[in-house]
This record gives C-alpha cells, sequence and structure tokens, in this order.
C-alpha cells in the first residue's frame, strides 16, 4: 500500500521523527433506491466532523435490485483493492438489498434502518418500502410551488425584473459576488419561497435609504456581505486584473453596505465562512419565514 494511505486504525503512530502523519485517503459512497440526495447529504454532515480525512465522493442512485446491488458491491470493492479504505452511507429501505450491500467490504451506515425501526415500533405500523419516498411528486401544490418559485428566483435574477417584488419572502441585497443567486435558487427549489436579489452597484451609492425599488420592501430584504479578500479572489476568477476586482474597490463597496444595512435596518450576515445552506438557515430564522 503506499505510505500515504492509511484507515482509520492504521499506521498513524509509524510517522519518522520529524514528519506530520499522512492524511488519511477514503472513499465514501453514497447510495439509494432514489437520487441519493437524502444520503449524500446525512452522509457529508457526517463526514465534515473529520476535516483531516481526504475523501472521494461517489454518489450511486437507483440501486433498487439485486443487479445494481451487485455493481455497487464491485466498485466498492475496487476502492477498498486500492487502499481507500470505502464507508458506504445507504437510504435503502427495501429490507433484502441493505442485507445485500451489508456484504460489501467497507464500513457499512444504514442511515435509515435504525430510525425506521423506532418509528415502526412506536405507530405500530410497517414502513413502506417504496423507492423515493420523500423525493417524489407526493404532495403536488407543494412541487408545483416550488417550480413557481424557481421561475420567481430567475426573472428576479440580480435585480433584472423589479415586477411583483411585493409576493417576494424576501429580497436578498448584496455586491456582485457575495452569493445572492446561489442562495436565492437554494431557498426556492429546496421550500418553495419566492425570493428575488438586488446588486448594490456604485450607481446605487451614495444614498441614506435602500435603492428607490426596495424602499417600500424594506422589511422584507436581507444583506450579504463577506471579507475583502474573499471578494476579490471571487471576482478575480470572473474580471483579472480590473478596477471591479481590486481590494480597494472591493473593500469600499463592503464598507459602503454593510453601512446601508445599518442605517436601513436590514439584517445581514457574512457569507465567506459560511455554505448556501447555512445561509439560508439564518435567513429563515431571521426573518421568520415559515415553510
Amino acid at each position: 500500500m503506499d505510505d500515504r494511505q492509511t484507515t482509520l486504525t492504521g499506521a498513524l503512530g509509524d510517522e519518522s521523527p520529524g514528519r506530520s502523519a499522512p492524511r488519511q485517503r477514503r472513499a465514501a459512497f453514497f447510495v439509494s433506491d432514489s437520487t441519493g440526495i437524502t444520503a449524500e447529504t446525512l452522509g457529508s454532515a457526517l463526514l465534515a466532523n473529520f476535516p483531516g480525512i481526504d475523501v472521494e465522493h461517489h454518489t450511486l442512485p437507483f440501486v433498487d435490485g439485486d443487479v445494481r446491488v451487485e455493481e455497487v458491491l464491485a466498485e466498492v470493492g475496487r476502492a477498498a483493492a486500492a487502499g481507500l479504505a470505502p464507508v458506504v452511507f445507504t437510504t435503502v429501505k427495501q429490507a433484502s438489498l441493505r442485507i445485500g450491500l451489508s456484504a460489501a467490504p467497507a464500513l457499512v451506515i444504514d442511515l435509515l434502518g435504525g430510525p425506521l425501526a423506532r418509528l415502526e415500533e412506536a405507530f405500530g405500523v410497517r414502513s413502506s418500502e417504496l423507492p423515493g419516498a420523500y423525493h417524489g411528486l407526493g404532495d403536488l401544490e407543494k412541487y408545483h410551488r416550488r417550480m413557481r418559485a424557481v421561475e420567481y428566483a430567475i426573472e428576479h435574477d440580480d435585480g433584472q425584473s423589479l415586477r411583483a417584488l411585493d409576493l417576494a419572502d424576501v429580497i436578498i441585497v448584496a455586491p456582485s459576488r457575495c452569493g445572492k443567486t446561489p442562495t436565492t435558487m437554494y431557498l426556492a427549489l429546496q421550500y418553495g419561497l419566492l425570493v428575488a436579489n438586488y446588486p448594490l452597484t456604485d450607481d446605487d451609492f451614495p444614498t441614506e435609504t435602500l435603492p428607490g425599488p426596495l424602499v417600500r420592501f424594506a422589511a422584507r430584504c436581507f444583506g450579504l456581505t463577506t471579507t475583502p479578500v474573499r471578494l476579490t479572489e471571487v471576482r478575480t476568477q470572473r474580471r483579472p486584473r480590473s478596477r471591479y476586482a481590486s481590494l480597494e474597490q472591493c473593500t469600499l463597496e463592503l464598507r459602503r453596505a454593510e453601512e446601508l444595512y445599518r442605517r436601513a435596518g436590514v439584517p445581514f450576515v457574512n457569507s465567506s465562512t459560511k455554505s448556501v445552506e447555512e445561509m439560508s438557515a439564518v435567513i429563515l430564522q431571521t426573518m421568520k419565514l415559515r415553510t
């Protein structure tokens, strides 16, 4: 085995004096009888607690029969043979398929089996083994609400449209490249919220209040900010060696934006160290949005 590859119980104590311990390398498989979103979300949340381990992610959706189980076992076996010490996170509901997956040469973590068994005991009924129940169409009204929210988000991205702002559940305000669009789309697709976003540009300053189109909707506005260094890095990828990406310009825009948020009473969050999911959770809680 390559001396860079270790297992959780491997040669971490074998390093030579003066050398740092080699980083563990593992393969993580997210196995599902549906899209794999739940397995990947829950599994990744668990893996995030081990930042010192290098993990290769593999999502294997639609494992709904014996043939697919054999394919999963073969792929996990190849990772094990390569010394990647696999971990398998599964949300497969059919008991016979879960038994088949338990034969994988890996640490297999069944994310549903235990909780489902406890719920069955509490409810006094058996759970459904139909795959994809969580991500299926299910409640059609909820599904259509999410689709309408996505259409609204696209129309109102980056201030492209000011139509029907009175319908917005929240309006995200920020300088360019602070994370407005991904946060908007996440809130729309995940929660079915009507979210617009509006860019703060040089044309909006100097001002004592929010830009004109937003003044009436100040109570629905939420601001994003970041650090000047981070904003410079992001903007440089888009427009290298431009004034737009310069540290001076980024510092100025962020300072003006934060001063504006405070004057207008707009809550805001720093996006530099937060994921889209974390920022969305802050927005939901701060704005008291019900989904």
